[in-house]
């Protein structure tokens, strides 16, 4: 006898997105994060979480009454690394969970996941990192064994509409596309619904960016940058002209939007210049059309026609 069970879409009730952090993180459902070690992953979710747990804005969206958070790592310590972290992003650390899996590891299918996210009602969860969470039997490049754990953690932050993040490494390819370049199976990345990467720029040490390279459920953000460093500690510098496969080659320099206003500041400073002459001189310097046109934004160029022909100039 057949068990078949239909949904007619007439049924289904729509529901919008609620987002954690947008476009990077959405409630519901999963994201990853990944990149090389000792990127800032870790530092960048903690500093994220520091601010959760404060009701602060993360960057420089609305803020939000204060969540509970489930934070799981496997790699790093919880008294020697990830509180004294915590503490110093002056986190509210009674608002941050640990499952006590000493005996008995944590999986991605544990019950105890589920009953500690019922019983704290936690609007987050954090395993840093997947690996780490898979469970000893599981081999993380086959995918008819990541699926349905893919798919069980997919459900877990849909019955709770709280965000689960994973927080991976990249394999050692320096060549191919970003969505290649995340450890295991591809339905890590066909089972989320944001995959943000987060890497160094090369000739700037302590900058490090974030570029989404999938999101399913809202446009692909802009890359923002932080800083890391011994003096000032994590600090937010804003949008980066930088992509994601550039980032993980090791080529991203400097960014190429500040480069741009630099560079059409200088060529209008003393007057107008036609738009023709700006873009073929832009051309020469291998700054492209749109990092150009980002630099006309964010300097406030003005346009103007005269005698059939395109104009710019300062304020």
């Amino acid at each position: 006898m057949s068990n078949l069970k239909l949904i007619n879409m007439q049924d289904i009730e729509v529901e919008a997105i609620s987002w954690l952090w947008y476009p990077f993180i959405p409630y519901g459902k999963v994201t990853i994060i990944q990149g090389d070690p000792g990127e800032g992953k870790t530092t960048l979710v903690l500093q994220i979480i520091a601010r959760l747990t404060k009701g602060e804005s993360i960057i420089n969206e609305n803020a939000n009454p204060p969540i509970n958070v489930i934070y799981q790592t496997a790699e790093d310590g919880l008294s020697d690394t990830i509180k004294p972290r915590l503490l110093a992003a002056n986190a509210d650390c009674s608002k941050v969970l640990v499952i006590d899996d000493k005996d008995t590891p944590l999986t991605m299918r544990d019950i105890r996941l589920e009953k500690a996210i019922a019983e704290t009602s936690a609007k987050l969860v954090v395993l840093d990192p997947i690996q780490g969470f898979l469970g000893a039997d599981v081999d993380m490049h086959r995918a008819n064994e990541i699926r349905p754990i893919m798919k069980h953690i997919a459900e877990l932050a849909g019955k709770y509409k709280c965000a689960v993040i994973l927080i991976g490494h990249m394999n050692k390819c320096s060549v191919g596309k970003s969505a290649y370049r995340g450890l295991g199976s591809i339905d890590f990345q066909a089972a989320a619904r944001s995959v943000l990467i987060v890497g160094r720029i090369k000739d700037e040490p302590e900058t490090r960016v974030v570029c989404q390279t999938k999101s399913s459920l809202a446009p692909e953000a802009k890359a923002v940058a932080f800083r890391l460093s011994e003096e000032n500690g994590f600090e937010w510098i804003g949008e980066y002209d930088v992509t994601a496969d550039d980032l993980l080659s090791g080529t991203a320099k400097g960014s190429k939007k500040q480069a741009a206003m630099d560079f059409l500041e200088k060529l209008i400073a003393d007057g107008q210049m036609s738009q023709t002459e700006i873009m073929e001189l832009a051309e020469k310097k291998g700054i492209a059309e749109k990092t150009l046109r980002n630099a006309k934004e964010a300097l406030n160029v003005k346009s103007k026609r005269l005698n059939n022909q395109w104009y710019w100039s300062l304020d």
